[in-house]
């Protein structure tokens, strides 16, 4: 097995940080103030050109609970997303950290609103509300970033590099996917389990970000047709929630634990998809990018934890020899992933930039997970219409 540093070196990333400007500050707010709020308000704090002035959540006094856990004053606190965006004319910025469910409702009214979105994954939970948040911001002119992170990880630039690079030639066949054998999120109740709260479940939730590697590594080429399967074996299962003796979450769970997908995307390339939140193994598969010179395999974790699970490997030809390159894993020398997804979204506003994770990219990964849940409902392939925005 060749080890070449030279090889290493041609797909390694610029990590590199730059001096943040503070001499002005952006005014943020975040709507949602449950689990994934608190990782984008330890950011914020680490950022020296923002002010946390508002907040909001659905559940009486949780955001003032919120602000106070993370030792934040004079925060305004609203029970609504509608009435923090009416009464504070001054925002530059806010997080959306709420329920699948609302995403949508919460993005499009903040963009009309003129409000820079850092919106959590999933975008949505339909392609019809993704289209419609898209005519949104196109109106608004401001920025939406999408709130993948796992883009900032210097492994996942160098799969995006190798393939860019032309090292594997043109690519044909992808698979993709991962999951847990047991990782149903009910640590946190419900909210990720019910259909009027999620409306998906391991595809929104952790099968995004796998759609979104390899997606993102090909250049994220329009999808066509999708055949689509889910399933809730284990989630509607009450012996599955015995150790945490919460056995009525069976009746509540609405969503999938388990979905796979064919997709044929622009460019002949086909892409073979399955996520889980649940099954009996450790893992569906390595995620393999072939390519008609060669084919990088990339590791998978145990629970997608938004890098890799092992070093690369390129398999190919030299000198007539089959070779396989072995390229370690990227140490991250910087900030983590979630600041450089917080701190990216705040650069595209002062620089005047596009958006980090642009919706018009992301706007194929939703329509595919939507697309897979409308496929297994028929019990057919479809075709993927995403109509011009």
């Amino acid at each position: 097995m060749a080890n070449t540093n030279d090889i290493l070196n041609q797909f390694k990333t610029n990590q590199e940080s730059k001096t943040i400007d503070d001499s002005k500050k952006l005014k943020v707010g975040i709507i949602g103030t449950g689990w994934i709020a608190g990782a984008h308000i330890r950011e914020y704090l680490d950022m020296p050109d923002v002010e946390i002035i508002a907040g909001a959540d659905l559940v009486p006094g949780k955001a003032e609970a919120f602000f106070k856990k993370h030792g934040v004053e004079n925060v305004r606190c609203y029970n609504s997303h509608a009435e923090l965006i009416e009464n504070e004319p001054d925002i530059d910025a806010v997080s959306i950290c709420t329920y699948n469910r609302t995403h949508a409702e919460c993005a499009i009214a903040a963009l009309k609103a003129g409000i820079n979105v850092l919106l959590e994954k999933p975008m949505c939970v339909t392609i019809e509300e993704a289209v419609e948040i898209c005519k949104a911001e196109k109106e608004s002119g401001k920025v939406l970033s999408i709130g993948f992170q796992p883009r900032f990880d210097p492994n996942m630039q160098m799969v995006k590099n190798i393939v860019q690079s032309g090292e594997l030639g043109e690519i044909y066949y992808i698979q993709t996917g991962g999951g847990r054998r047991h990782g149903i999120p009910t640590p946190f109740g419900t909210s990720f389990i019910t259909d009027e709260t999620a409306g998906i479940g391991a595809l929104g939730d952790i099968g995004c970000y796998s759609l979104d590697m390899v997606l993102n590594a090909i250049g994220y080429p329009k999808p066509l047709t999708v055949t689509g399967y889910t399933s809730n074996f284990f989630g509607t299962d009450p012996a599955f929630y015995e150790k945490i003796n919460h056995p009525e979450y069976a009746k509540a769970f609405a969503v999938d634990d388990f979905a796979a997908g064919f997709i044929r995307l622009e460019g002949g390339v086909i892409l073979d998809f399955r996520i889980a939140w649940a099954m009996h193994l450790d893992t569906p598969g390595d995620t393999i990018i072939m390519g008609k010179k060669g084919s990088l395999r990339i590791p998978s974790t145990d629970c997608w934890n938004g890098s890799i699970g092992g070093p690369l490997k390129i398999y190919h030809d030299v000198a007539g020899e089959q070779v396989c390159t072995e390229l370690p894993m990227a140490k991250d020398d910087s900030k983590g992933n979630f600041w450089k997804k917080i701190r990216s979204f705040l650069d595209a506003i002062k620089e005047g930039m596009p958006a980090p994770v642009p919706s018009s990219q992301i706007i194929y990964n939703q329509a595919i997970l939507d697309g897979i849940v409308k496929s297994n409902k028929l019990g057919h392939e479809i075709n993927i219409e995403i109509p011009e925005i």
